[in-house]
């Protein structure tokens, strides 16, 4: 964890999960960047998540890990060396909200389609859900109508948290500054 005195105002998150159901499926790994209004990182946080292998192994399955088998291979061996249970991981995150928010503020969660992530959220880690406002910052609405405009970002997709997280980021710089706002 990177952190300075400044406080961060938006939660940037992604999550790898085993798939994408909430009830099946599991977070292996988390990437957060915490910025400012003019996305300015304040602090960044990652971890792996150890979670069952046969799980894993089960959901990591399929035509979309077959096209991305290098993410799955890397997730698998990070599972594999991986110690952290989710309610660890959820402490250091409630932690890293203490050091970087200003906590009578409302923490808007931003990134990709991140209503999903924030269905894992509160099933996984509900203490952390409950910190979080209701209103999010979700890069997909913007890529929605731009792209209907014709502007498009091509986002590299390595389906890691942190780079994911990273491209998330860029890409909202991106249609900021060609919606010139």
């Amino acid at each position: 964890m990177v952190s300075v005195t400044k406080k961060a105002s938006l939660l940037w998150i992604d999550l790898e999960m085993t798939g994408l159901d909430p009830i099946k499926d599991r977070i292996i790994e988390v990437g957060i960047i915490a910025t400012d209004w003019d996305f300015n990182e304040i602090a960044r946080f990652e971890a792996a998540v150890k979670v069952d292998d046969k799980l894993v192994k089960k959901r990591l399955a399929g035509e979309f890990w077959e096209k991305n088998a290098v993410a799955r291979d890397e997730l698998l061996k990070q599972n594999a060396e991986a110690k952290k249970k989710a309610k660890a991981v959820e402490n250091e995150l409630l932690k890293f909200l203490d050091e970087n928010f200003d906590l009578t503020q409302p923490i808007y969660l931003a990134g990709n389609s991140i209503h999903q992530d924030q269905k894992f959220i509160e099933r996984e880690w509900p203490r952390l859900n409950a910190r979080l406002h209701y209103r999010q910052l979700d890069v997909t609405a913007w890529k929605i109508i731009l792209e209907n405009r014709g502007i498009h970002f091509i986002k590299p997709e390595a389906h890691r948290a942190m780079s994911d997280i990273e491209g998330s980021i860029a890409e909202l710089k991106y249609y900021l500054k060609k919606a010139k706002f």
